[in-house]
Parts: C-alpha cells; structure tokens; sequence
C-alpha cells in the first residue's frame, strides 16, 4: 500500500473546548487479483451537537474508492463492546489492511504484523469505520464547573479533578448519536443517494437490530442492508441462570462442535455432529432442563450418557450441573487432563492453564485479552504510520470503563423485561421491504452462540418475501471467524453476493 498524497485540515477552534483534532486525508493503491484498487482514507472527527454547542467528537475512518462516485454502496461498521471501538472489524476483515493471524485464528508471535487484506470490502463498498464515544479516539466534552452550576449540578470537578462524561454511555443515547453520526457524514460528503448498508459486530449487532428501525423512522436513512455479525440480539437469552432455559439451548451445539474439534466427542460422524447437537438442545436436553428432578431416574440416565458423547465431559460432571454446562465451565473442563483452557470466544483456541490446582481459573481467556496486543499493535501502526493521524490521544481498544458503566434508562419498572432488539429489527423489515438482512457466526463461539439467532430466526413471522430478504450463515471459527483464513475469504465472497442482491435493479458494484 502507498501513500501519493495527504493533507492536513481542521484545526480546532474555542467552540470545539481545544479537542486535539487534526483530519488527515491520504491516498493509496492496494493490490487485487482483480487489479488495482485506489482509493482516499479520511481519518478525522465529526462533532455531536446540544443545541448549537458541540457535546462530543466522535472519531471516524473512512476509505472512498477513487474515482469517487456517489452511486457506489457505503456502508457504516461499528463493533460492540460496550466499550470497544470499530479496530476489530476495521484490522480484522472489512479495510484494506488487517492483522495477520495463524491460519486457524492462532495468536502469532510479536511483534504485530499488518498486511494488505485481500478480503477487503472497499472492493464492492466504501466504508466508515466509527468508533463510539469513549473508544479509539472518540471523547465527550465534559462541561466545566461553572456550566454546571449554571444548569444546576454539582461541580465534581473541585472535588475530584477531571472525570470522564459518562452522558454517551447509555443504550438510547449512543443509538441517538449513532444515527447523529450517520446523518451529519452523510451532509458532509454529500451521500444521501448511495445505497446504504450498516454493519456491526457482537453488541454492534444488537446496535444494527435497533438501527435498522431507528436510522429509517427517526432521521429518514433508507437502508439497503443490514449486516449482524456475531451478534448479541436479545439480551436476556445471554444470561446463564439456572431458570433461563435458553442460555443453556443456544450454547448446546457450540459446546459439540468445539468438542467435536478437539477429537473429545465420541460415536459422532465428521459430517453431521452439529444437526445431532442441535436435535439434542432441542430435544432431550429441554426435558432434562424443565422436568429437573421430576425426570424419571433411568431417563436422565441415559440423557446424561448421550450428553457426555456429544461434549466430552465426564457423567459426573454433567450430573453435578444437573446438565447446565457454562461457557466458563466447559472451557475449564473439557482439556483439563491436558492441563489446557479453551477460550470462549473462540473455543477452537486453548492456552495452558498456568494454575491447574486452582477451583477457579485465574488465568488468561485466549481469545479476549489476550488478543489485544495484536489490534492495538495494528490500529495504531495504521492510524499514526499509514493514515497519518496526529493526536495525543490513547486509542481505547476496549474500554473497560464505558462497559461498566453502561446504563439502560429507557427501563421504567423493576419488572420491565431484559431489553432486546428483534423487534426492532422485524419493525426495520416491515418499514422497508426493499431491506436485506445478513446474519452471520461463527460456530465455536461460545459467547454469542449461532444456534440462538436460529432460534430467534424461527420466531419472527416473516413472509415469504421478507424471509427471502433474510440470509444466514455459520462459519468454521469464534466470535471473530474471520481471523479463519478460510472463513474470512468465503465471508467476502458471500458478502460480495449479498450486496449485489441488495441493490437496486441489476447494477453491479
């Protein structure tokens, strides 16, 4: 990739409260098999506004294939978190460059290496890769003590110095400044009659599910597409209690196929252990599940015997959970004599256990933190090396911060359900018919599990037009089953064809 020009812009003004921002545009060529792809990368911040008064910057990267043309999709990618920012998508699969992985999703050794991705999706679409307020480079401005007191609060700044403006942190509000977002690049760049897409990753799925309504009924955004990766949809079904059934469904047939991977199940054909899996959640282990006790002492007997071939886990272990298998747990279990931890969002991964004596695991999920030193290797070396981008600024790869401080106030009453987002997204499909929706994941993720969104799927009531508008699909790998080399090249080829499903007439991209 080279750069042929950059130019620098947008130096901040007393209304912007001095935020250290400075837009960079640059231009580069990436390499295909197709040919040359030259395309502009802008990396800067767009302002959220109270009234006339800026509230917040949020920080964007853009990449527009050259020559520019406004009938080109564009397509707008966010991760979830809360508290992550877009690196992950942005370096992972969807921009031009990405971190280089082993081929299996394998952590390779230091130093981070970045490549050109072939796999790129500026090869059918320009993207915007947004980072929420709190993450990579974006911030809320926080007001100072005198305008406090001015509107009636407290000025905590006297008392404890600094804080960070916590306002963004909120389902509704960072849904608002999602859609503000959208609105104000679109005006900037003059893209209101591009073909629309939006994309997001694990809570960013649930963002688009809610966005796919909110986007169109609130600010007038005409989606052609919305792309769930990974995602968290409804939220309830991710809580592991022992009266929730579907926590303990939905996971079932991750927790076989990741056995099935490490050669731990038994009398399982290589070709349908995952329909087995899923015919057993649905089946046997529900009985088990609602009937607890009352089930006949030889029937759970054999559920218990049949559920220890599909994962691998002792009899005694399954009964001493009265068949309630945790991602945690399993991931604990299943390579303990190999003194060995699967990681839970990508089970395919282990690391070694480094206290194996221990009741608890204290150590290292393989695939969470430990992967944190490649993106932020990467989206660091991108932004500051390739991009140019100048700034003081941390970029927050995750923040741990803006997760625990995550508020839903749109909840009224004690009794008010675990928020969701399928309705959102059934009422987006209904408000356009035209909307094409793509649900993808990986089937050894044992954090957002595939087999939930199936059932999810299953219960929206679709028409036959709308359910022709709905693809599904699973891929070989974790939360990100892109770091898969071969996942990631089926992912883009898959991603090509639903776009040019998605579009108007039969124009191609």
């Amino acid at each position: 990739m080279s750069d042929l020009k950059q130019e620098h812009g947008g130096n901040p003004t007393d209304a912007d409260n001095d935020f250290p921002r400075r837009v960079s545009t640059t231009e580069h060529t990436l390499q295909l098999p197709s040919g040359p792809l030259v395309y502009k990368a802008i990396a800067d911040w767009i302002s959220l506004r109270k009234i006339h008064k800026p509230v917040a910057h949020l920080f964007h990267t853009a990449y527009i294939a050259e020559p520019q043309d406004g009938a080109r999709p564009l397509t707008f990618v966010f991760n979830g978190g809360p508290g992550a920012a877009s690196a992950y998508l942005h370096m992972g699969a969807l921009g031009p460059q990405r971190v280089a992985f082993g081929k299996m999703g394998s952590l390779p050794e230091p130093p981070t290496q970045v490549v050109d991705n072939q796999e790129t999706w500026l090869s059918f679409t320009d993207l915007v890769f947004i980072d929420p307020v709190g993450t990579g480079f974006s911030r809320a401005i926080q007001e100072s003590g005198a305008e406090k007191k001015a509107e009636g609060g407290k000025d905590k700044s006297s008392e404890t110095g600094l804080e960070e403006n916590p306002e963004f942190w909120e389902i509704e509000k960072d849904l608002d400044a999602l859609g503000e977002f959208i609105c104000r690049f679109l005006s900037k760049y003059h893209r209101w009659t591009s073909p629309l897409f939006i994309a997001g990753e694990s809570y960013g799925g649930f963002r688009v599910a809610r966005m796919a309504r909110r986007l169109q009924e609130q600010h007038g955004v005409g989606l052609c597409g919305a792309i769930l990766i990974s995602p968290a949809i409804e939220l309830d079904a991710l809580l592991d209690s022992d009266y929730n059934l579907n926590y303990w469904v939905e996971l079932f047939p991750s927790l076989v196929a990741a056995a099935h991977h490490h050669g731990r199940t038994r009398d399982l054909g290589d070709d349908d252990f995952q329909r087995q899996g899923e015919a057993f959640a649905n089946n046997e282990l529900v009985r088990w599940l609602t009937q607890g006790e009352a089930l006949p002492a030889d029937e759970r007997a054999s559920i218990v015997a049949r559920m220890s071939a599909l994962t691998g886990l002792s009899a005694t272990v399954l009964e001493r959970a009265a068949g309630r298998i945790s991602a945690t747990h399993f991931c604990r279990e299943l390579l303990r004599d190999e003194q060995r931890l699967c990681g839970r969002y990508d089970a395919s991964v282990t690391t070694v256990d480094p206290f194996p004596d221990r009741n608890d695991y204290e150590g290292p999920d393989p695939t969470l933190f430990s992967i944190d030193r490649l993106f932020t290797g990467a989206i660091n070396h991108h932004l500051r090396s390739n991009l140019n981008v100048e700034t003081e600024l941390d970029y927050r790869l995750l923040s741990m911060q803006v997760n625990e401080a995550w508020k839903d106030k749109s909840k009224r009453h004690f009794f008010d359900r675990q928020v969701g987002a399928m309705d959102d997204l059934r009422y987006g499909m209904s408000l356009n018919g035209h909307m094409k929706v793509s649900i993808t994941h990986g089937r050894f993720d044992l954090i957002t599990p595939y087999f939930g969104s199936q059932r999810l799927t299953k219960l929206m009531k679709l028409t036959d037009e709308q359910q022709a508008n709905l693809t599904s699909r699973t891929f070989d790998g974790g939360h990100m089953f892109y770091s898969w080399d071969e996942s990631r090249i089926e992912f883009h080829a898959e991603m090509r064809q639903f776009y040019q499903s998605a579009l108007p007439g039969d124009r191609d991209t």
